[in-house]
């Protein structure tokens, strides 16, 4: 009778904690760099929040249109201190009063809920369209209501992202709402109620 070769593999139990590492070690690495990531997108949102609130509080003030450029380089270059390849976007629409932050109100002559053309509106901006979003862009005058709103864009900082299905660029958000000084009269822009 021959002996099996294999029989003394069978219950050698040298190199079993290789292999059980081979096998838990990729997941191990996966879950480390995906918490990884997520811990480095929530201190880059805390930072673009935190920039985005002081460059409101500062764009409120009357002297805020000489240097919104600066204002604006305030955030970037906070947001380039902790993701330094992101590309950064700030958007400023302004609005005589909060209730404005809607779109402009319309007769729905045929009860569809949609604003057809040769439908009446209330042309709040005095652009003579209907809009979505009647804000004009700019920081708005006295007294008006300034929505600030920074887009950062970056590249994940762990290339691990295909793994888990997310994509390889992250986009973070932040916006305030706030409502400039009262540092001269408000300029109240004519309603008209237009049929176009």
């Amino acid at each position: 009778m021959s002996k099996n070769p294999l029989h003394p593999l069978v219950g050698d139990r040298r190199g079993v904690t290789a292999i059980e590492f081979g096998i838990v070690a990729p997941v191990l690495c996966l879950m480390i760099l995906g918490l990884s990531d997520l811990a480095y997108q929530s201190y880059t949102q805390s930072m673009l929040e935190g920039a985005v609130q002081k460059a409101a509080r500062d764009a409120t003030l009357e002297s805020a249109s000489t240097n919104i450029d600066a204002i604006d380089q305030a955030v970037i270059d906070a947001v380039h201190r902790v993701a330094p390849s992101a590309d950064v976007k700030p958007i400023r629409k302004s609005y005589t009063t909060f209730s404005n932050i809607k779109p402009e109100k319309f007769t729905d002559t045929n009860k569809n809920g949609v604003r057809d053309p040769g439908e009446c509106y209330d042309d709040v901006n005095g652009n003579g369209q209907w809009d979505v979003d009647p804000g004009k862009a700019g920081l708005g005058g006295a007294d008006d209501i300034v929505v600030y709103q920074v887009t950062a864009t970056y590249p994940r900082i762990f290339p691990m992202a295909g793994l888990l299905g997310w994509s390889s660029t992250q986009t973070l958000v932040a916006q305030t709402v706030l409502k400039n000084q009262p540092y001269s009269t408000q300029y109240q822009p004519t309603v008209v109620t237009r049929c176009n």
